[in-house]
């Protein structure tokens, strides 16, 4: 039992310390930074025919596309975030889901800007009107986090001191983070073998962009629904309060409403994405109310 704390403490302080965080930000950020000017420096040599490399491609066309590149790396220190938050709070770890999907449609805004037709007829083109769905997703899916912050603080302020119990909790919640670091990362990694392995350099063919924008996180959130729906189990054991079982379960439904945002496109999938962010603040509203009520 003394070797099994000993490996956790140590897998815990590889993974999920404050200097592992610090660590793996200034690597994402320079990664971001080089990678930024790499896309940059191909679409200049694509404009000026000095290479053809996918002349179609959507990503190719514009500069302002090159920014979609950094944002791809932002959100994979954002899925660390997430990980790294589990174990602390649960309310950060759900807030970090709804940052993540906000981050994939304002990334998405950047390639939609780079192939704007700006005429009279903006309504009848379906790029331009997806992109005015996207453009204001983005600024109610902000609005609404915001406002799931501010009640994630509101219950935060007002805990009480650890038991055992929860300190138990919180052990376990660790080792589900400990486990799914290493995870995500062999599941990026395998993620972007298999996509470039679909990349046909002799016909000059890319995959959609609707495959690009959901590679990775289709699975990530598929995986996030059954590490939410474990951790509702394991949450039984420490309480059998009415509202927290309900707040718990319905950030599994939230959860599970932005995964089946990547199954449809257009509208559909911006309405998906927010209604699972307001039925979670709807969710943690009713729970703190209950709370409230609870202390009276």
């Amino acid at each position: 039992m003394g070797k099994l704390m000993k490996i956790f403490k140590i897998l815990e302080n590889i993974f999920l310390s404050e200097h592992t965080k610090k660590r793996i930000e200034k690597v994402i950020l320079y990664v971001a930074l080089i990678s930024f000017f790499i896309h940059l420096i191909i679409i200049g040599l694509s404009k000026f025919d000095i290479i053809s490399l996918f002349p179609n491609s959507e990503l190719l066309l514009n500069p302002i596309s090159a920014i979609y590149t950094p944002f791809s790396f932002i959100l994979i220190y954002e899925v660390y975030l997430l990980i790294y938050y589990l174990p602390k709070s649960f309310t950060i770890y759900i807030t970090k889901q709804y940052e993540i999907i906000t981050l994939i449609i304002i990334r998405k805004l950047f390639k939609d800007l780079s192939m704007l037709e700006l005429t009279s007829d903006w309504f009848d083109i379906k790029g331009d009107l997806q992109f005015t769905y996207d453009i204001f997703a983005s600024l109610v899916l902000f609005f609404l986090i915001f406002h799931f912050q501010k009640q994630g603080n509101r219950k935060t302020e007002k805990k009480n001191k650890i038991g055992p119990m929860v300190e138990r909790f919180v052990k376990r919640k660790k080792i589900i983070a400990i486990v799914l670091v290493p995870f995500f990362f062999v599941l990026a990694l395998s993620t972007l073998i298999q996509w470039s392995s679909e990349i046909s350099f002799s016909t000059e063919v890319m995959p959609s962009f609707e495959t690009i924008n959901n590679l990775f996180f289709d699975d990530f959130f598929t995986v996030l629904i059954l590490v939410d729906v474990i951790l509702l189990l394991i949450s039984f054991f420490y309480t059998d309060k009415f509202h927290k079982i309900i707040r718990n379960s319905g950030f599994i439904v939230s959860t599970i409403l932005i995964r089946l945002s990547f199954g449809v496109s257009g509208i559909v999938s911006t309405i998906l994405i927010i209604v699972a962010v307001l039925f979670g603040l709807l969710i943690i509203l009713i729970h703190n109310e209950y709370e409230k009520n609870n202390t009276l």
